[in-house]
């Protein structure tokens, strides 16, 4: 059985109606999962002994502005021992835009975690250390959010002064 089979029915066997999609495109595999299983989802990748994605190699949103499920946490997570990349989807509400953190499954996932909170505002709820990365701490905006205007918000932070 080709691997991509084997995870699709791994998956679906042990997370039933919580897989909300499967799709393969162009040899990537992606899945999404109902935020709610997102932990328990990231465990039995990592801890099962076929498929083993021990690792997350970058985590981002989507905004999708319009929808009712307004964003879309995204995980790229590799197997070393089947030197396969998987593609993770959770869709979640805008408000309060929320999902647990993975950081107790991946640990590589907190700083993603923290830059994904930064820049579009989702809370990693139990995340250990959730505060900002670029934006002062005080600020009250996501840059990345569609409805962030494109020049910025004038007057929101302090420019540097101009070298001559």
């Amino acid at each position: 059985m080709e691997f991509k089979e084997l995870i699709k029915k791994k998956v679906r066997n042990q997370f039933g109606d919580a897989v909300e999609e499967v799709v393969e495109f162009r040899n990537d595999l992606s899945i999404t999962i109902s935020k709610n299983n997102i932990v328990d989802f990231a465990k039995y990748l990592k801890e099962d002994s076929d498929l083993q994605f021990v690792t997350c190699k970058d985590l981002t949103a989507i905004d999708w502005a319009t929808r009712k499920k307004r964003f879309t946490v995204v995980y790229h997570v590799y197997s070393f021992k089947n030197n396969f990349t998987i593609r993770i989807k959770s869709n979640i509400d805008e408000e309060p835009p929320q999902i647990e953190t993975v950081s107790s499954v991946w640990e590589s996932a907190d700083w993603y975690e923290r830059e994904t909170y930064d820049m579009y505002g989702i809370k990693f709820i139990n995340h250990p250390d959730l505060r900002r990365m670029y934006m002062p701490e005080g600020f009250q905006y996501h840059p990345l959010r569609k409805d962030f205007p494109v020049i910025g918000i004038p007057g929101s932070l302090p420019l540097p002064k101009k070298v001559e």
